[in-house]
């Protein structure tokens, strides 16, 4: 039977407990607010959504300005008359809403009937969607709103902006679904082609106090969930509608977006569903309508959301971490926070940015894990009920100093002790009262090997030892003697008011080690010496001793 207890180290108070707590949690929102880990959150997003495909809404076509068409009409741009034919073409199929992605905000001053014409055109379709870009003036935080000309945008149903949002990272994730100069009365053009009204989904934004009416404002941010990549809504050469080479029956009814698709007259943007080839700015618009069609918008959770619950969660494994129950599951509170992002992502459209609260507790589970581990290493050199040392702690001084006897040829002595009728003393009166007499007995051994280099250890259960480095046979024998004989006087208590005496038996080996000598058999011989004493009847002690 081994008497011990496996403690953990002495547990914080808790003032200072709920101090590091707090701390710990300002540290995640710090990191989460001050989005450190940016990147690394990004990295994760788009793994998580790149290839999170849907079928988008069938009513949605894209017109493209490409090659082809470039090659049959002539380079950009194409005259205003050669729209206003392409929209009566829309017009006669019955196309249920038009996005025309140009931008016509100059007049034409050598033929002012293209501009009366295409606007005729907007007029007669009568659903017609013409865009609003935001242009940086000279003067700081000044931005100018670009429209078309009044002849133009009169005859629209609605304008939208065409601002999209690309990260420093050169990746287009999401939007601002509503902008415009001192206000974000605009809607994005996505908005406007899928016919989205109020409330629309995204993180609000508070209106900053004292700044310049003039300030492009944005709302509404949302991630915007990708149908596919590239060429995943079906497109049509301009070419081709213009010339009356589509069965109108495929255009009735339809939601078209009609923009240039060349990479050369419109860079692409790269997107976590197309990171390579890049959509062009017509299928980034097509894809922001698929989404509001289908409430596929994924939402960006509030910042002090976002910072609140880093916060909390790691706050909440750290007092996890004081209840002994509970440690184990802690350590899954890593996967557990990465899981819970993505499935808050894939089951609730929402966006939680993990990696700030990820590092934040792999740093306090790291600082944990070392404060467990340096009370390891000492407790396996400390037996928990004694406070001495125990076995590896003997082994390894037994080691130096017997190397070091052996060198300068000094003498070394090991004194094994044990305790008697331990087994009987447990049986008659309890655990406590077992370790209460190895206590009494332990404080005996401190007592008596006090020298900087002596060292007393519990070896098993009722057993000790003491190492006497520097001291030959006579001294050594005469601390067996005089602590055999101070044990005999000891009485420790075994129920309320009564005592019970103790004794113990002791084995010494002490020499000068000689080259063929080994630290193994100093405690050998002194262990046979122990066997000799408690042979004898106990309460005594054996002696091996070669002075030299």
């Amino acid at each position: 039977m081994i008497v011990s207890s496996h403690r953990l180290p002495h547990p914080l108070s808790w003032p200072r407990r709920i101090t590091l707590l707090v701390l710990a949690g300002l540290v995640a929102a710090t990191l989460s607010h001050a989005q450190v880990f940016w990147k690394q959150d990004e990295a994760l997003y788009d793994r998580w959504v790149g290839q999170w495909r849907y079928t988008p809404d069938p009513r949605l076509l894209i017109i493209a300005m490409d090659a082809p068409s470039v090659k049959a009409l002539g380079p950009l741009p194409w005259p205003r008359s050669t729209h206003a034919r392409l929209l009566d073409r829309l017009t006669d199929a019955g196309s249920h809403r038009v996005v025309m992605d140009l931008l016509w905000s100059e007049p034409n001053t050598e033929d002012a009937s293209q501009d009366a014409e295409l606007a005729a055109a907007i007029r007669r379709n009568g659903q017609v969607v013409l865009p609003v870009m935001a242009v940086q003036t000279r003067r700081p935080g000044v931005a100018e709103e670009r429209l078309p000309i009044p002849m133009i945008a009169a005859n629209a149903s609605t304008l939208g902006h065409s601002d999209v949002e690309v990260d420093p990272d050169g990746i287009s994730r999401g939007l601002y679904l509503t902008a415009g100069v001192g206000s974000p009365h605009w809607p994005a053009l996505g908005v406007a082609l899928a016919g989205r009204r109020a409330p629309l989904p995204g993180r609000l934004e508070a209106a900053p106090e004292n700044t310049s009416p003039w300030q492009w404002r944005r709302n509404h941010e949302v991630r915007v969930r990708f149908a596919g990549p590239a060429r995943t809504f079906p497109q049509l050469s301009y070419v081709d509608v213009l010339e009356g080479r589509i069965d109108p029956g495929v255009l009735h009814g339809r939601l078209v977006l009609v923009g240039v698709t060349t990479p050369a007259e419109a860079p692409l943007l790269l997107t976590p569903s197309a990171p390579v080839r890049g959509l062009s700015g017509s299928e980034y618009q097509a894809n922001v309508a698929a989404m509001l069609l289908d409430n596929k918008a994924l939402r960006l959770m509030p910042r002090w959301a976002q910072t609140t619950l880093s916060a909390l969660l790691v706050m909440l494994c750290g007092a996890l971490l004081a209840v002994p129950r509970a440690r184990r599951g802690v350590v899954l509170a890593l996967p557990a926070v990465l899981l819970g992002s993505f499935l808050l992502l894939r089951l609730g459209d929402v966006w939680f940015a993990p990696v700030a609260t990820a590092v934040t507790l792999a740093a306090l589970l790291a600082a944990w894990l070392a404060r467990n581990l340096v009370h390891w290493r000492r407790f396996i050199h400390t037996d928990p009920v004694t406070r001495l040392g125990t076995r590896p702690r003997l082994e390894l001084h037994l080691s130096e100093e017997h190397g070091s006897a052996q060198r300068l040829q000094r003498p070394l002595s090991v004194v094994m002790i044990q305790m008697d009728q331990f087994n009987s003393l447990v049986d008659l009166h309890g655990l406590n009262a077992g370790n209460a007499a190895l206590r009494a007995i332990a404080s005996q051994l401190t007592a008596h090997a006090r020298r900087p280099h002596d060292i007393s250890v519990r070896l098993g259960t009722d057993q000790f030892a003491m190492l006497l480095p520097d001291t030959n046979g006579e001294g050594a024998l005469q601390v067996v003697e005089d602590l055999v004989a101070r044990v005999r006087g000891l009485n420790v208590p075994v129920q309320l008011g009564q005592t019970t005496p103790i004794t113990v038996s002791a084995g010494l080996y002490a020499r000068v080690p000689d080259a063929a000598s080994t630290p193994k058999a100093f405690m050998e011989g002194a262990h046979a010496a122990l066997r000799r004493a408690q042979n004898a009847g106990g309460d005594g002690y054996a002696t091996d001793i070669v002075d030299e």
